[in-house]
């Protein structure tokens, strides 16, 4: 690491340092060294340079081509990815802070985890072989989204012989065809917008679609109707649990479209995994998940917007493959994967646990 100097650093070699130190992200600001993640911490790299304007700006010129640059002077912001030589990529986003140039990127990995590799329940298995309906995999930011889709999209493209269109911003995990083929479209470079995608991908014969982000009413609406002709819709949300889940959705709606929204809703959803990473015992880190399944009683529930009460309902049917939260931490804790403390602290009622 030390031999790297202001001279020869660029974003190749730091992204390799990243990937060689199984950090999940890299930061460059200015004014600091180089900081790590890993394992959910952050780690300044103090025997690298300190980045300075004229450096960050040198790097970022040199990764993306012309139009990328002007299109991050002019919105001030850009995603786009990176690949690495050794196959791994890098999801970058460009900002500004204080007037100067940042980027954080996330380690993207060549190899797509296997679901039982990231100790997917099995409940979810069964809503990758659905033929219709709507699954969203929600979470902060961090908590492994991408990886939980990619595992989904990839045990299908291992099982079935379907069409699956991925809208991305940007492509991250890469597919190669096996029983299924996989378009993936990229916002940007083979996409403009969401909506425009959604609006338009009815015709390109689709069976799986996959939205990277439901992230304003147009894309929530659309990929709703998608699910609703037919089709198995996968996408994610930045939201905590399968209620707040359910409220984001339908609170993005203006008041008389709501009731309809909640109609769709409970009869389209086919499940939800909300999930957060948390560090293990022995180093690394392990998803914890909550799990709601769209029974009849969920589906009364969601079109009664009676929301609240869905928390209740997951916590008692475990029968049907759902798991809360609390519930879910308890277990691991109870299988060794992670220390009392780390359980109790993202749990809603840390004094259930003994």
């Amino acid at each position: 690491m030390s031999s790297l100097n202001t001279k020869n650093m660029n974003l190749e070699n730091l992204f390799e340092i990243a990937v060689e130190n199984n950090a999940s992200d890299i930061h460059l600001l200015v004014g600091k060294s180089p900081i790590l993640r890993v394992s959910g911490d952050l780690k300044e790299l103090n025997d690298l340079p300190i980045i300075v304007p004229e450096l960050i700006q040198k790097m970022i010129k040199e990764a993306i081509n012309e139009k990328q640059y002007e299109t991050f002077i002019k919105d001030r912001e850009l995603d786009f990815s990176y690949p690495l030589k050794n196959g791994t990529r890098m999801r970058v986003n460009l900002f500004w802070e204080k007037e100067n140039m940042g980027l954080v990127a996330r380690v993207v990995p060549s190899k797509i985890p296997a679901m039982k590799e990231i100790m997917m329940p099995e409940v979810v298995y069964r809503l990758t072989r659905l033929n219709q309906g709507l699954v969203l995999v929600t979470g902060p930011t961090g908590c492994g989204k991408s990886t939980s889709l990619a595992a989904m999209i990839e045990l299908i493209n291992s099982e079935r012989g379907v069409n699956i269109v991925t809208l991305e911003d940007p492509i991250e995990f890469v597919y190669k065809n096996k029983k299924s083929i996989i378009k993936q479209r990229q916002l940007g470079s083979d996409m403009l917008s969401f909506q425009s995608a959604l609006k338009h991908v009815l015709r390109q014969d689709p069976d799986v679609i996959l939205v990277g982000e439901m992230r304003d009413l147009e894309t929530i609406a659309a990929t709703i109707t998608l699910a609703e002709t037919g089709h198995l819709v996968f996408a994610t949300l930045h939201t905590l649990n399968a209620s707040q889940t359910i409220d984001r959705i339908i609170d993005v709606f203006p008041p008389y479209q709501q009731p309809q929204v909640r109609l769709q809703v409970s009869m389209t959803l086919a499940g939800i995994v909300s999930q957060r990473l948390l560090p293990k015992k022995d180093g690394g880190m392990v998803a914890t998940r909550e799990i709601l399944i769209n029974t009849p009683a969920i589906s009364n529930l969601i079109r009664e917007n009676k929301i609240q009460q869905i928390k209740t309902i997951i916590q008692t049917s475990a029968a049907e493959g759902m798991i809360s939260m609390d519930q879910d931490l308890k277990r691991l804790y109870n299988e060794n994967y992670i220390d009392k403390e780390t359980a109790k602290q993202y749990m809603m009622d840390p004094n259930s646990l003994k």
